[in-house]
């Protein structure tokens, strides 16, 4: 990728990640109820569903490329609109709820929690809702160069946004205890934030080069 797309992206991903999805409520949850060794756990978890998302996106996205003309274009505007809609749901919604994770029967409790369950819950939740796969599928796009390795950019994108991603959900692991009360209390507000935030990206991104 060239230099200036991919600190585009990334400072695109820097932003995407600190909004407030189900994995970042899980990780705060888990944080709080665990402690932030424990919850580590959850957030590989979540990466690596977050990887295997991506990684579907970049095979569909990959075929299309392959098999249609002006199918990157296409994506780009139709994966702006996508990420502007979203922008204005997420500008709409209300506070967010910050209740902790209840678990299942014998998967324990407090700091006996075992590792492969929180493992497997940051996981599945990263990998259960298809909208997550819908939005690569619009964001992605908007970063690709078709006249260079499409397999090469597909590593870089996948690497940044997992690393990223790890290291935003490891900070609300450590800081639960204070983020919380903060986002009860100022939710609408960054909720408000993180939708404009989409709008523009929404916006601005399919004429980026």
């Amino acid at each position: 990728m060239a230099l200036h797309t991919w600190l585009i992206y990334l400072l695109a991903v820097v932003g995407l990640s600190v909004t407030p999805g189900p994995n970042s409520l899980l990780v705060l949850s888990h944080g709080a109820l665990y402690g932030h060794r424990r919850a580590t756990f959850t957030v590989l978890g979540g990466a690596l569903g977050f990887v295997l998302l991506i990684g579907l996106s970049m095979l569909g996205i990959s075929a299309l490329l392959q098999t249609v003309s002006g199918a990157l274009t296409a994506l780009k505007v139709i994966g702006g609109a996508y990420l502007c809609w979203l922008g204005f749901k997420l500008w709409r919604a209300p506070a967010i709820e910050l209740t902790p994770v209840q678990t299942g029967s014998g998967s324990g409790t407090g700091s006996l929690a075992p590792r492969t369950m929180l493992f497997r819950q940051g996981l599945l939740a990263a990998i259960s809702n298809p909208k997550v796969l819908l939005f690569y599928g619009a964001f992605l796009p908007q970063f690709i160069d078709p006249s260079r390795s499409l397999m090469l950019q597909f590593v870089i994108m996948a690497a940044t946004f997992a690393l990223v991603e790890g290291l935003v959900e490891y900070g609300l692991v450590r800081l639960a205890f204070r983020i919380r009360p903060w986002l009860q209390k100022t939710g609408r507000q960054f909720n408000r934030a993180c939708g404009g935030m989409f709008g523009v990206l929404g916006v601005a991104l399919p004429f980026t080069r």
